[in-house]
This record gives structure tokens, sequence and C-alpha cells, in this order.
């Protein structure tokens, strides 16, 4: 029998082993840096350790990273209390250090605090870690005696090794197997991936496994078995089912309650059974089988006397059990697939001299019980002869084989010690390999070294009683309280926790609030459904919560000090995050702001990754009408049925939104993607939409997280497509259960929030109020999960890889115990009170409150409650509250916070600009393509058609933007690879053409284009002056020539008036909006040429100006002009190149190397105009503007 010592801090024994239970908030922190600072001071007494120690010497060990730094933290300021303490008397802060000043003499004194001073200065170099990062420290430390190798990688996640691992064994195992055979292992795994699912839990319990056999022997084995069994079951049955039609429709003319459609289905479901070797089951429903079994027919011929008699009755009722016990290889072959995969996942992991989180204990625990063992135990004595491990109640079975090793924990030596700190009550982390039965077995070694803390400093009198009035009667259980057995021979004993209580309460209405309230549900009538009882206790949680928060006397009082409640002190624990999200909804539904603080959720595996992939093809691919579309389809983005379906009405709307999508790609190639992310974000007004409804802060932070995620991918990749394809990897791996610490969702926001957190979460943690309203909830059971794990009554692992094996109701049973702890876990979370929803669930006798209250049913249950209660005054029992529909009043939760006014003098505004931004003061083109998208965008809209021209010319091509880029990039095309080349090659043209029209639908067009387009290029085309020459004809040409120009302070009214005046007779025509161009003109010059010793500017125009070539006069064409004030256009390009001649060409002159512009009206090729517009404007015009734009320069 365990003998437990209660723990004072300032003579514990600080040698040999000694495990310490803490129960929930008893200050196992504060007893954790108490015992340090003694190790550190080295003080006197029998107790104390040999020899002061240094933090590098005193090995600290938790479970977790955030761990590791909180308790690094506290132990440095205790550290520093200490040190204050011992310097100044009256600084002391407690008993603990009072007593141990009292310890050492005055002149001791100030040595003592100057070591500890530099014991708080060197906590950043102590050993305080998780257990992986201590154990490879170690592995590094000592190589040697390890066997370990100097260089090892450690890899954050070996997924795809592993799957690797499988797919080799599949190629290995089934590839050879006769189809027989494999059809078998098809029906458990269709293909490697689903055979890595169903080893990913079984993996780590692949050294306990035992042999098995060559996977095609076994299931040539168990096949033929099963074959020459089913066969002897299926014999009888090609005569009992005629036998059976026979009998039945006799008895049904005999007036036998039996409907023909039924058996008939059922007798031909059995018929093609028998008749087909591999078919196994009959396919029957458990209604069939019910109705053909002896009983079945009794009850249809009770009213006709007698029944049949006949030898298919009592088959079909032991068929199913028959069926069930054939011989099946799937556990053979899982077990080999097991044992084979893991060997060669090790190999391959050495290969690659990688190590994975669980391969660094493991190699430790096996290094320790090698042939260099007992050295390497010793070199680490040496250098920790101390360890305090916290959370010792998570702990897993290598992990304890390590500090057993090194420590002996049944036998300790006197020269070190080992404190393992923890509480069995609180171990619910079965799911990631913590095992309580290992806390058990280092229990049974300590058992006269068991020393416990039980005076609780969270939690006010009336809770800890409450809490512990809960668990008192839980221990009259057959089982005890937390199914270890009763009483004081449990191996989890239940001891009432002391209370130091709180001086603050907490106070509702003027009254105090019952510190455990249990809420129940009445009776419901008739079959309940769970998923209604859950949606109405979160709804009455949520509108209590609701209630609270808008009462103003709801808070919290110490003496004439009231604090009021606020959101942020009130958690609501959940079991799973479907739970999370019904009760989040509720409290949304009234007003009430929450946060839901969840696991390792993967961001990859949000909705807004699948939408940001949506996105990123579109931004890559916007002229690609199918991506662009599926992205503003997206929820996100906000756009409703009717702005899509404008979208599709509207051409020019869509031309704008794919200039903006082309905008976006050009912002991605420049910045990267997180700029372009934001772009996009604020255009669509995502942030203050999403801020602005329920949810949407959850939305904004994930997106985000992700876009700073692919910034950081982005590194590392090259082109836009390649980020794509990390981004649908990762929401692979997520969907595949695979993540890291980075891609975990983060906190959506700091603000004063309801919590919303599960049970595992808040373990270590405390709030003002905890509500838990699904108290009843239990884990489903799978039959078929595998492995079935559970302990033999010696605490030693078992496994199974049969479904429904003998040992599944043990693991039931350890599953139910667990759940019990977590019961525990939630009810020590609050300070002041804790709601508990007591539903009726089906789940009830399953679940921790089940067990608490023994066998009952929902119409017991408000009885059993009331027991449960007793005399206990601090616990309520209350139906639950009948939800409403009120929301809180938001304007009441703080003042509205005023913005302050930026008082920053405005800087001079310097933008890039183009010609068409003068027109519309728009945005500024990138690219050729989107210059000549904004040109055919702004062209205006022709007139109602009064003729339609004639099928198959260039008159009836389709019109817009989309066609007019097509036609200028054509164009381009043919003048890069030179017009007279593509004249003299009809065929390349051709293919060119398909290959361009074909994907845009335009394959009817193949042949008219490019016959226009050789039109076009051979056709002589005026030039001022009275010239003409064919594109064909020049050798020096330049497509697309982008230009630059400076301009400082140029008002455009000026520029407007000087074009006005010189040009096109001085005509009327739209003038311009007033602006001030500062910073850059820039713009792109469809084509520039050489043509006997002059340079011509030529701009491409698709404008529709009539059904056939009588539309393109020089009248119309000029009126087309001076509409888009393209003459504007044609004159900055020319004094453009009047400045690129006057830098490059010796002896430039305007008069002599300016031959003018023309620009060309496409589908007026074949009009008398050659669709050509044609001017040169004066001398006098380009100087002047020379001398505009260059009064900056001057400057």
């Amino acid at each position: 029998m365990s003998i437990v010592h209660p723990l004072d801090a300032a003579s514990f024994p600080l040698s040999g082993s000694r495990l310490i239970e803490a129960a929930a908030g008893t200050g196992k922190t504060w007893t954790i840096a108490a015992l340090y600072v003694r190790l550190v001071l080295g003080h006197k007494g029998e107790t104390a350790f040999a020899r002061e120690l240094d933090p590098p010497e005193i090995l600290v060990v938790t479970f977790t990273e955030a761990a590791t730094r909180e308790l690094r933290d506290r132990i440095r300021r205790r550290l520093s209390e200490a040190a204050s303490a011992f310097e100044q008397p009256e600084s002391a802060v407690d008993e603990f250090l009072t007593g141990l000043r009292a310890g050492y003499s005055a002149e001791e004194l100030p040595g003592r605090a100057r070591r500890l001073r530099m014991a708080a200065e060197w906590m950043d170099e102590a050993a305080v870690s998780t257990i992986h990062a201590w154990c490879r420290r170690v592995l590094a430390e000592h190589a040697f005696d390890s066997g370990s190798p100097f260089a090892l990688k450690l890899e954050t996640d070996h997924t795809e090794l592993r799957d690797e691992a499988v797919r080799d064994w599949w190629r290995s195992f089934m590839l050879p197997l006769p189809a027989e055979s494999v059809a078998e292992v098809r029906r458990w795994w269709a293909a490697p991936d689903v055979l890595a699912e169903a080893l990913k839990d079984v993996l780590a319990h692949a050294d306990r496994l035992p042999p098995a056999d060559d996977p095609a022997a076994t299931l040539s084995s168990a096949l033929a078995e099963r074959n020459r069994l089913l066969a002897a079951l299926k014999a009888p049955w090609g005569a009992w089912v005629n036998e059976l039609r026979v009998l039945f429709d006799e008895a049904r003319a005999q007036g036998v309650s039996l409907r023909r459609d039924w058996y008939d289905g059922w007798l031909d479901a059995l018929d093609a059974w028998q008749a087909d070797a591999e078919i196994i089951d009959p396919g029957l429903s458990d209604s069939a089988f019910r109705r053909l079994s002896p009983e079945g027919v009794r009850e249809a011929w009770k009213k006709k006397g007698e029944p049949p008699e006949h030898p298919a009755f009592a088959a079909i009722e032991a068929l199913q059990p028959a069926l069930a016990e054939l011989p099946d290889a799937r556990a053979d072959v899982l077990r080999h697939a097991a044992r084979w995969v893991a060997a060669r996942f090790e190999a391959e992991k050495r290969r690659r001299a990688e190590i994975g989180f669980d391969d660094l204990l493991a190699r430790l625990a096996a290094a320790l019980e090698g042939l260099n063992g007992p050295q390497l135990a010793a070199r680490i004595r040496a250098k920790y002869p101390v360890a305090l491990i916290d959370e010792f109640q998570d702990t897993d079975p290598v992990q304890y084989r390590i500090f057993d090793a090194v420590y002996r924990v049944e036998a300790p030596a006197d020269d070190c010690a080992l404190v393992l700190i923890g509480d069995p009550k609180q171990a619910i982390y079965a799911f990631r390999g913590a095992d309580i039965h290992t806390y058990l077995v280092a229990r049974r070694a300590c058992a006269e070294r068991l020393y416990t803390l039980n005076r609780n400093h969270r939690s006010t009198l009336g809770m800890v009683d409450a809490a512990n009035r809960v668990f008192a009667f839980a221990d009259q259980q057959a089982d005890g309280a937390f199914l270890f057995g009763a009483g004081a021979d449990s191996s989890v004993p239940f001891s009432p926790a002391d209370a130091k209580g709180r001086e603050e309460r907490f106070e509702c209405a003027g009254l105090e609030v019952a510190p455990l309230t249990l809420w129940h549900l009445p009776a419901p009538e008739g079959k309940a459904r769970r998923g209604d009882e859950r949606a109405l206790i979160a709804a009455s949680c949520a509108s209590t919560i609701r209630r609270l928060l808008a009462d103003a006397q709801a808070g919290f009082r110490q003496g004439d000090n009231f604090t009021p409640l606020r959101p942020a002190d009130i958690a609501v624990l959940v079991n799973t995050r479907s739970e999370a999200a019904i009760v989040r909804e509720a409290l949304s539904a009234r007003g009430v702001r929450s946060v839901y603080l969840s696991g390792r959720d993967s961001v990859f595996a949000s909705a807004q990754a699948m939408e940001l992939q949506l996105w990123l093809e579109a931004c890559a691919e916007p002229d690609e009408p199918r991506r662009v579309r599926s992205a503003l389809a997206t929820a996100t983005l906000g756009l409703d049925w009717a702005a899509l379906d404008a979208l599709d009405r509207d051409e020019r709307a869509w031309e704008e939104t794919v200039l903006r999508f082309r905008t976006y790609r050009e912002v991605w190639r420049r910045q990267g993607v997180l700029p372009m992310l934001r772009h996009l974000l604020h255009d669509y007004d995502v942030p203050a939409r999403m801020l602005a409804s329920d949810g949407g802060e959850r939305v904004l932070t994930d997106l985000l997280h992700l876009a700073e995620l692919l910034q950081q991918a982005s590194q590392t990749l090259e082109g836009e497509h390649a980020l794509i394809r990390h981004l649908a990897s990762e929401c692979q791996d997520a969907a595949d259960g695979t993540s890291n610490e980075g891609r975990q969702i983060r906190l959506e926001s700091d603000a004063d929030l309801v919590q919303v957190v599960t049970v595992h979460k808040s373990k270590g943690l405390e709030y003002p109020l905890v509500f838990l309203p699904f108290g009843c909830s239990a884990r489903d059971r799978d039959g078929k999960k595998l492995p079935v794990v559970w302990h033999d009554d010696e605490g030693r692992l078992k496994l199974s890889l049969v479904e429904y094996a003998p040992g599944r109701e043990r693991a039931e049973h350890e599953r139910r115990a667990e759940d019990v702890r977590k019961l525990y876990v939630a009810l020590t979370r609050a300070r002041h009170a804790t709601w508990v929803g007591v539903a009726p669930f089906d789940t009830l006798k399953a679940s921790a409150l089940g067990h608490v209250l023994g066998e009952v049913d929902a119409a017991e249950l408000p009885a059993r409650l009331a027991e449960l209660r007793g005399d206990c005054e601090h616990i309520a029992v209350a139906l639950t509250p009948e939800p409403d529909h009120e929301r809180l009043n938001e304007a009441a939760e703080g003042a509205q916070l005023q913005a302050r006014t930026p008082v920053a003098a405005p800087r001079e505004p310097w933008w890039i600009a183009s010609y068409s931004a003068l027109r519309t003061a728009g945005g500024t083109p990138d690219t050729p393509a989107e210059d000549v998208f904004r040109e055919v965008l702004s062209e205006p809209a022709p007139e109602a058609l009064q003729t339609k021209p004639a099928p198959g010319s260039v008159h009836a091509f389709p019109r817009g933007a989309a066609a007019g880029t097509f036609l200028h990039d054509l164009l381009e095309w043919a003048a890069r690879e030179g017009f007279a080349a593509i004249a003299a090659d009809t065929a390349r043209l051709q293919a060119e053409v398909e290959r361009r029209a074909t994907p845009r639908g335009w394959a009817e067009w193949v042949a008219p284009l490019t016959g226009w387009l050789r039109s076009l290029i051979t056709t002589p085309l005026p030039l001022p002056g009275g010239v003409a020459c064919a594109l064909a004809e020049p050798t020096t040409l330049s497509p697309e020539l982008e230009f630059w120009l400076s301009a400082g302070r140029v008002d455009t009214r000026a520029l407007d008036a000087l074009v006005c005046q010189h040009t096109l007779d001085a005509a009327p025509r739209p003038a311009l909006e007033p602006a001030q161009l500062s910073g850059m003109l820039k713009g792109f010059i469809d084509l520039v040429f050489e043509f006997d010793g002059r340079y011509y500017v030529i701009d491409y125009k698709s404008n529709w100006l009539g059904a056939d070539e009588t539309a393109y006069t020089p009248e119309a064409m000029r009126t087309a002009i001076l509409e888009a004030r393209y003459e504007l256009q044609y004159v900055l390009y020319l004094f453009a190149l009047h400045r690129q001649l006057r830098a490059r060409l010796p002896g430039y002159d305007y008069d002599r190397h300016i031959g003018g512009a023309a620009y060309v009206f496409l589908r007026g090729i074949g009009a008398e105009s050659r669709g050509v517009h044609v001017e040169r404007p004066p001398r006098e015009l380009i100087e002047a503007l020379d001398a505009l734009f260059s009064v900056r320069e001057a400057a």
C-alpha cells in the first residue's frame, strides 16, 4: 500500500526518486520554482541536496515549448524574488522565502543573494526544455556512447517518406498476387493511400506485433478455406429458394400476411448469392434476416395456425454469424504490412541521416539499454544530478524507460534526485501517446516516496466544495471515482481537495451565484434527436451568457471594489470542433462575439485556402474567363448572383474586371504575392465586410495567415504556377492530417471575447466563469477502428488488429475512464462558477457524467441529480433555462474610440501616367497588352446596327476589348516574325491564326482572318506626305516600342490647348480633364518604322465604324479620332519619337526625319481610304511640347 505524505516545499527531500501528485490548482509550478531555489542555494538540512547546483545542472522537463518558456520565466522570477528577500528582509513575498532566509547567518546572506541573482541571470542557459529537445541534445553530446550519427537532420514531418514505404510494400507484395487475391485486398484497401491511412495508428506499435507470413501464402490459404466454407453454406440454397417461393406463394393464397414484393426481393438476392461463388454476403437487410428467421415466420403465421417447418429458416438465422466467422486474412496482411513498412521506414531514415521526434526518444532509450547504456546513464547523471519532470501524468513507456535507466526510479542512488510531478486525475492525452498505466508503474516504484499537493489556490471555497461533492459521489460507484477501484485501494484515488479560497466573489443582479449549476432538459417525448438537444442546450448556454454580459450588476466584488464582468472572463468548454461550431453559432445569433481556441488544425484545411487557390489561378491567367469567373464566385469576394450575371451581360464591365486581374498579375510579378493579395482584398472591400460580419474575423485572419505563408514559400519557388502547385500540395497535406506549428490556425483576435476552447486545450488554464454545455457527450464507438489498444490487469499494453476484438470492451472502459478525467479537468478550471449541461443524450450512459450518476435513464435524471447535490449548498440543479433571441447591446460593451487625425504635410503627387490616364484619370499600363486593352476598352460603343455586316467579312468579326486585343497581338506577332516572311508563308500564317483563335471559340474565323491579315500586310497604306507603303516593305521597324517621358508639373489644360490648336484644323473636340502631371508619362507604340529616310508611327484601331467598307471614309475616321482624342495620342507618340531620335540619330531634324502618324482602322482595309487616317503635326507643336515638358527639368 502506498504511503502519501503532504508536501512542504521547504522540507521536501531533494535526493532519491520522489513522486508529487499535484491536484488541479494546487500550485504545481510554484512548487517546482521553490524546489529550484533550494537546489541553487544548496541550503542546509537533512533534506537538502548534497551540494549547491548551477542552473545548467538542474534538468527541468515539460511537454510543450510554450510550457517550457513559461516555466523558465517563472523560475527566473522566483530566483529574483529570493535574491531580493535575502538582500532586504522586508521584500520577502511569502513565508517560504522568509523561512529560507532564516536558515542563514547575517554574514552568509550577501553571498547567497549574489548566487541567487547570478542564477536568475543564468536562466537562458538553464536546462529547461521539452523531452524531445533534451533527448536531441543528449544524443548529439554523447554520440559515441549513444551510437548516434554526429550529423542528424530533424525532420518534423515524415508523412511522405512513410507513404513511400507503403507504396514500396504495395509494389513488392500486391502486384505479383493473382487476381482473386488482389480483389480480396482491394475490398479492404482500394489503393496504397488507403492502406497508409489504415497503418497510421498501427505503425507506432509495429514492434509489438508478432511476425506474419508472406501475404501471398496467407491470402491463398484464407481464400481457399473461405471458399470451401462458403460453398458449403450456399450448397442447399439453390433448392431452398424455389421451395420457399412456392411456400410463400401458397401461404399468401391462404391469407397469410406476406408481401410478395418483399419476399421476392429477398429470395432473388439469396438466389444470386448462391449462384455466384464470388459473392460473400447476400446483401439482405436486418429486417429481411429477422422476418426469414423461425421467430419472424411464427410472427407472420400467428393468425393462421402453425407455421411451416423448413431448414432454410434455421439456416438464415445462423447465416450472419457464419459469414462473420469466415476466414479473413485482413489482420495477418495488415500485420505483415505494418512490420515491413516500419522496418523500411526506419532503414530509409537511417540512410538519409534523418530523425523524427519520436525517434529521438526511441534511440536514446535504446542506447541506454544497450552495451554502453550504464556508461551513458552515468554521464547523464553527472551532468544533470537532479531532474524535475513536470506533467508526468502525460508520460509514455519510452519516456519512462529513459528516466528509469538514468535515475533508477525504484532503487535510486543518493547522489542524484528525480522528482516526478503530475496528477493522474488529469491524464487526458492518450491520443498523443500518453499512458496513465506508465504513470502507475512509477507510482508503485515510489510507493513510500509519494507526496501530495492538495490545497487549491485557484477557486473559491464553494467551487472546490462542489467539485469535491461530484467526485465523492462518483467514488461510491463500484469502480470508484476514476474507474481504477474505489476508496484507498484505488490506483487513482480521489482525495477531497482543501481550499484556500478567494477574497473576491462573483455576483449577478446583486446576488451570489451557485458555484456549480447542473442544467438538465426535461425527459423527451419519444426518442430524442441528439442534434436537437445539442442545439437547445447551446442556445440556453448562449442566452445565459448574453444575460450575464448585459447585467450591469454582474461582476466580481472584493471588499468595496467591484469589477464588471467582461466577455473574456467566460470560457465555454467543448469536446470537438462540431460542438464549438454549435456554441459559436448560438452566441453569434445573440450578438456575443467569441473566439475558438482550437488544437492543431492547419490553416491550409480552411475554406479560405481553397478560395485563395482560385484567386491565384485567376491572377496567374487573367485572360482565361473560366478561372476569373471561378474566383469571382467565391463567397469571400462577396459578389451576389445579380453582380455575377451582370458581368456576363455587360461586356465593358467584364473587360474592366479582366483588366483588374491583369493588374494583380503584374503586382504579383513585381512585388510578390502578399502585396497582390492585399490589393485584391481591398479592391473587393473584403476587410470591411468581414469585420462587420459574424465569423468574418476568422476568415480575414486565415486569409492573411495564408498570404504570409505563400509569400515565404515564394522566395524559393519560380513563377506563379509553382506557387499555385505549392498551395495545392499544402491543402492536400492538410486534408491528410499533416501539418506543423507554423501552419496551425492563429487566434483571430486578442480582443475582449468569450473563449470557446476544448477541454484538452483548457488544461493548465483557469477562467473566472466556465460553461460546459455538453456534459453528457461521449465519443461514439467505432467497432472498425484499428488497432484496438487496451491494458491487461498488470498494466501491460495489448493490441489487436481484428475488428470487434475481445479487448474492445476493455478499451471502451479505458476510454470512459479518460472521459471521467476530462470531466475532472473541466470542473476544476473555474475560479467562481461552472454551469454544466446534463442533457439526456443517447450517449448519457457511456459518458463521464453517466459514470458519476450511475445507471440512469432520462426519466430518472432529475432525481439522480438531486441525489448528487445532496446537502451541498454550493450545487444547484435546475431545468435548462428557456433560450431567448435577444442580442447583446454592443454599444454598451465599451466607449467608442476616436481615431487620431494625421497632421503630416501632404507630399507633392508623383505618378506614372499614360495617354488613357489623361482622358480618364485611370491607372497606368504595365505591358503593351494592357495598354491596348485600356485603349480598346475606352472606345465609344457603336450605335445600333442599321444593316448587318456580310457573314465572314471582317466587319462581322466580334467587337470589344477581347477581339481588339486579339487583333493587336496577332499583328505584334507578325511584326516580330517579319511582315514580309509571314506574307510569303500563308500556311504558317493560317496555323498561327488557328492556334490563337480556336481556344477563344473563333474557329470559323480562321480562314477569313488569314486572308484579311495577309491583305493588311501586303496592301500599300497611305502615309503623310502623299506616299504609300505596305507593312511588308520596311526593313527597319520596332513593334510595341515602349517610351517614358518625364513630366514636371505639366498642366493638362496647356497640353490640350496646344494639341487642339495645331491638329485637325483646330476642330472642336472633348476637352481633357484638368490635372497636373508630375512624374512619368508612359506608353507603347504599336509600330515604328523607317521608310525612305523618314520615321513613321503606326497605331492599329479595331474600332467598328460600320457594316461595310463604305463606313470608313476620311470624315468618319476623323470624327472617331476626335471623339476618342486619338490625335492627342499620336502627338505624344511623335513627341516621344522626336526626343528619342534627337538623342540617338546624328544630324537629326524634325522636318527631315519625322514622317508623321498613320492610324490604321483595321476593319477598313478594303475601303478606298484603306482605313488609314494620317497627319504630321507641325514642328511648332513639337517644340512647344518640348518646352512644356522641360519646365521641371530646367528648374
